[in-house]
């Protein structure tokens, strides 16, 4: 009794003499790390919890991403946070979806338990946009069109988790509806959240191809924000738990992936284990070693991974599950590319329609896919030739920066070279977002808007496909 009576006397004049000592620049976040060096993990406890959770597309055929979604809100749930705090943007058109054989139910693992029900629909169908997203970050309810009106009511003493899946390219994620998430734009929306107080501390995880590229060069470490990416600039993350493209082989009801590799290990992670017992940099690592296809990456304040995972995904204890990590990381379950995901389905869908009067149209939807495929390859490897020559059209396809460099000095030209695309040649998709980094590297390449529109009139003959 004696030596706790010390102890809680002399902590406080430690501390005090411990923060004065340190530099102005530490920011707010410098106190409460020292109270966890201290043992003072009580006052972490002060601050709200909240979670923002974004599926970016829509569509059966990238099930996945809602999926995942859905089970980060049952994680978070489970271990504490209250529906006020927990904000879900999903285009909500799979749990009834007519290809969906358990309607009303979605899973995230092959013959696994529903992570639907009881999912809010905060924003759903035409209100999942980045706009809304921005506006939900900054608690700006009057930005908002459409939706609960739900809205980041945190402060400065609270702890923010924002998850994102779906696909990604060089610069750039999607949502559902209208302009996608351009990095540019989510740093400004982060640096307005971090000047305004809006947060204590901010975890950030994303599940996108190329997602290091939203983060490289922009997130500085001095926000207060710790994250970490399925992939680094330059690479594709992979859908996981996919069935095989034959029925013959492989008789899944479900013919389509169900989840996404590096999401599936933080969230297998994380129902394996005691949130309050795991550093987000043990998780880090478990993840990066488990989602083997691709480079698991680590931005910002990489300091704050020594906190336990229950700052930010809820401090309720609960029992872990019953199946060993170990037997979860074996698993030969099969990854398969994020852009070539949708084929699986679309394959599988032929395979199921031969000898029915559903065979013509599904063998349609097939080579649609494949000819805009087609499409996109051709005409951008027309627009590079048209701009730099042939013998350059590798290196702008695949030219990748340092690391300490953003991907585009220009962001605006960026965004108007997709624009420009897309008006002549026809929308990008998932596929074909891979050549946002040729797009990038036109732009860095001094390249202006008159000469990629004249480039992709010659390449798409003005008509968009």
């Amino acid at each position: 009794m004696m030596t706790t009576s010390l102890y809680g006397s002399l902590v406080p004049f430690f501390l005090l003499t411990a923060l004065m000592m340190a530099p102005v620049s530490e920011s707010r976040k410098s106190f409460r790390e020292i109270v966890s060096i201290s043992g003072g993990d009580r006052v972490e406890s002060e601050g709200t919890q909240w979670a923002v959770l974004v599926a970016g597309s829509n569509g059966y055929e990238n099930y996945r991403h809602q999926a995942d979604v859905c089970h980060a809100y049952q994680i978070l749930k489970a271990n504490g946070l209250k529906d006020e705090n927990i904000i879900v943007f999903m285009y909500d058109d799979i749990a009834n979806n007519e290809n969906n054989p358990t309607k009303g139910i979605i899973i995230n693992k092959p013959d696994g338990h529903d992570v639907y029900n009881g999912v809010p629909k905060d924003y759903t169908g035409d209100a999942t946009t980045a706009a809304n997203l921005y506006a939900v970050l900054l608690g700006n309810k009057t930005a908002l069109s459409g939706g609960s009106g739900k809205v980041l009511n945190s402060g400065p003493n609270d702890y923010v988790f924002f998850y994102y899946a779906d696909h990604g390219s060089t610069g750039l994620m999607s949502m559902p509806v209208g302009d996608d998430i351009y990095a540019n734009d989510l740093m400004k929306v982060l640096k307005q959240m971090h000047q305004a107080k809006k947060y204590l501390n901010m975890v950030i995880y994303i599940e996108a191809c190329e997602s290091g590229s939203m983060l490289q060069g922009l997130l500085p470490k001095d926000m207060g924000i710790y994250a970490t990416t399925a992939a680094n600039t330059e690479e594709s993350s992979y859908a996981y738990y996919c069935p095989g493209d034959s029925t013959d082989d492989d008789p899944s009801k479900y013919d389509t992936c169900l989840g996404d590799l590096y999401s599936i290990a933080w969230m297998e992670d994380s129902d394996a284990h005691d949130l309050g017992k795991e550093t987000l940099q043990k998780q880090y690592l478990t993840v990066k070693k488990r989602t083997n296809l691709s480079h698991v990456m680590q931005y910002g304040n990489t300091a704050l991974s020594k906190a336990v995972l229950s700052t930010y995904m809820g401090r309720r204890s609960k029992k872990v599950a019953s199946i060993p990590l170990d037997e979860l990381s074996s698993s030969n379950s099969r990854a398969v590319l994020q852009r070539d995901a949708d084929l699986v389905f679309f394959r599988r869908q032929v395979q199921k329609a031969k000898g029915s009067t559903k065979s013509v149209e599904a063998q349609k939807r097939l080579d649609e896919q494949i000819t805009h495929r087609s499409h996109l390859d051709r005409s951008i490897k027309q627009i590079v030739n048209h701009l730099f020559g042939g013998s350059n059209v590798a290196s702008m396809l695949t030219t990748v920066r340092p690391g300490d460099q953003p991907v585009v000095d220009d962001w605006d030209c960026l965004k108007t070279f997709v624009r420009t695309y897309e008006q002549h040649c026809g929308r990008l998709s998932e596929y074909g977002m891979q050549y946002t980094r040729a797009m990038a590297n036109m732009c860095n390449a001094g390249v202006d808007k008159d000469r990629m529109e004249a480039a992709s009139i010659q390449a798409c003959s003005g008509k968009a496909k």
